[in-house]
């Protein structure tokens, strides 16, 4: 995500939304768009942030609360309350988002005037300066409006559930787009845009005929069939009724005799009877055919000889192999062990697998921070469709390889820590999942060190909820220990 600072933020968590945005990193690796800081689409009221993204726009408005709270009862058309005690704001305020609220809904109709069609829209409250919880009612869930305190998970989790349209807009809708929201806001060059997750084109269709060579070969298939709609027209100066009185004639001359004997075989001899237009070379024409008529016959008995051959060499393989099955089954049964027993009853299906030295690019949160501090040898990547106890599970596994154990040791011991963030999974990124693409939020850890290597698998239901201690996600993610991983 591009981040565009325009003027000054209004409340105080601004940095804390600053910062969290930030996180999400550029490009569209995590979470691609460009995030007006502190943009006014009304006049005279900025707001923490607009994010034009490729399949949605958020509106971010700070609210800043007396105190830090541990947990914040916090729906929107009822009073709020701080660890039990309850929030005021104003006189007429149900609750201290009520104005960030109608801010909102301000925005919304200006973005909706500006740029009809632009997909879903969403409200982010950003509540500060310091909250543990948020505790949201399940119907304000279900709608457009997020209240929460801006950390790099929770935004992450945030846009992934409000910009949900099929498909991303163009790079020119966004500009179009930043251009009425932000006049003051900086060109931005095609492939910055591009880079952001922005397509190319206004509507993905268009790119199949681009692609789709054989839709222009198709004109051009007509025109060969032409050269065999000729072939008539040789047989329509007509040869063949000369050769009917010829026929009546015997003895007139021997060579038509010949000619007349050629259409005795089937459609074979069709095509040599326009060739007796030329009267004087007809006996070597007819010793031509002779030799063309016996080279199918010597073609079939080559055939027959290759079957009866393939035939014995064939029932000689099945002796032999016959003969032979004892042993292999011996080594064929040997790799299965290896697996370790912990993933013979859970099935493991390959969707995705890639090695690169980018390590910090595909990474999140501490990790990534872990990461851009401490160089890494390389990072191997893979996705996974299990079945744990009949129910559809999705594995992603992350091998991070370092030049020494200290490294190796330093960077475990950021990941294993909750909320510390993690590797991105390669089939999202890479659109490769089959059906529901998994969202691994509440996925079961685990982790392994080995050598200057370090293993993180995450594993969650398809489709959801899944939770950290789930029996069967942690059973899977403890055999997942043991998959193969190549790049």
């Amino acid at each position: 995500m591009r981040l565009v600072r325009l003027a000054q933020q209004p409340s105080r968590v601004a940095e804390d939304v600053r910062a969290a945005l930030a996180s999400l990193g550029r490009g569209s690796n995590v979470v691609g768009g460009v995030a007006l800081v502190g943009a006014s689409p009304v006049d005279g009221r900025p707001v923490e942030a607009v994010v034009v993204m490729p399949k949605g726009v958020l509106i971010v408005i700070g609210v800043d609360l007396p105190d830090p709270a541990l947990k914040l009862e916090a729906p929107l058309g009822g009073p709020w309350k701080a660890d039990g005690w309850p929030l005021v704001h104003g006189d007429t305020s149900i609750n201290p988002a009520t104005d960030a609220l109608s801010l909102s809904a301000a925005c919304t109709h200006k973005i909706a005037d500006v740029a009809p069609g632009a997909g879903p829209i969403g409200t982010i409250i950003a509540v500060g300066p310091y909250v543990e919880t948020v505790d949201q009612p399940a119907a304000d869930l279900a709608g457009s409006v997020r209240v929460l305190y801006p950390t790099a998970t929770t935004m992450l989790a945030a846009t992934v559930s409000l910009a949900t349209a099929p498909r991303p807009r163009s790079v020119q809708q966004a500009r179009e787009l930043i251009a009425a929201l932000a006049p003051d806001a900086p060109p931005m060059p095609e492939e910055m845009l591009l880079g952001e997750g922005f397509s190319a084109y206004s509507d993905d269709e268009p790119t199949v005929i681009r692609e789709n060579p054989l839709v222009a070969i198709a004109p051009t298939v007509p025109v060969q069939h032409p050269g065999k709609a000729k072939r008539p027209a040789k047989p329509a100066a007509p040869p063949v009724p000369p050769v009917k009185p010829v026929q009546a004639a015997p003895p007139v001359q021997p060579v038509q005799q010949a000619v007349a004997a050629k259409p005795a075989p089937p459609a074979r001899q069709t095509p040599p009877p326009a060739a007796p237009a030329p009267a004087e070379p007809s006996p070597k024409k007819s010793h031509q055919s002779r030799t063309v008529k016996w080279l199918p016959v010597a073609a079939i008995g080559l055939l027959i000889v290759l079957l009866v051959a393939a035939i014995s060499v064939a029932s000689g393989g099945d002796d032999t192999a016959s003969t032979q099955t004892p042993p292999p089954p011996t080594p064929a049964t040997n790799p299965p062990p290896p697996s370790s027993s912990a993933v013979e009853n859970i099935q493991f299906t390959s969707r995705a697998s890639a090695a690169d030295q980018k390590c910090a690019s595909h990474a999140y949160g501490d990790v990534q921070a872990s990461l851009q501090r401490t160089s890494c040898a390389g990072v191997k990547r893979a996705s996974f469709a299990s079945s744990i106890d009949g129910r559809a599970a999705a594995v992603t596994i992350a091998v991070v390889e370092f030049p020494n154990t200290e490294q190796a040791t330093a960077f475990k011991a950021a990941a294993d820590t909750p909320g510390g963030g993690g590797i991105l999974d390669l089939a999202t990124e890479t659109n490769q999942w089959q059906g529901e693409v998994p969202v691994f939020e509440g996925a079961a850890y685990q982790s392994g060190l080995d050598g200057k290597s370090v293993r993180l698998v995450q594993v969650v239901w398809v489709p959801g909820p899944s939770t950290a201690d789930d029996p069967g996600l942690v059973r899977g993610a403890k055999a997942a220990l043991e998959l193969p991983v190549n790049g």
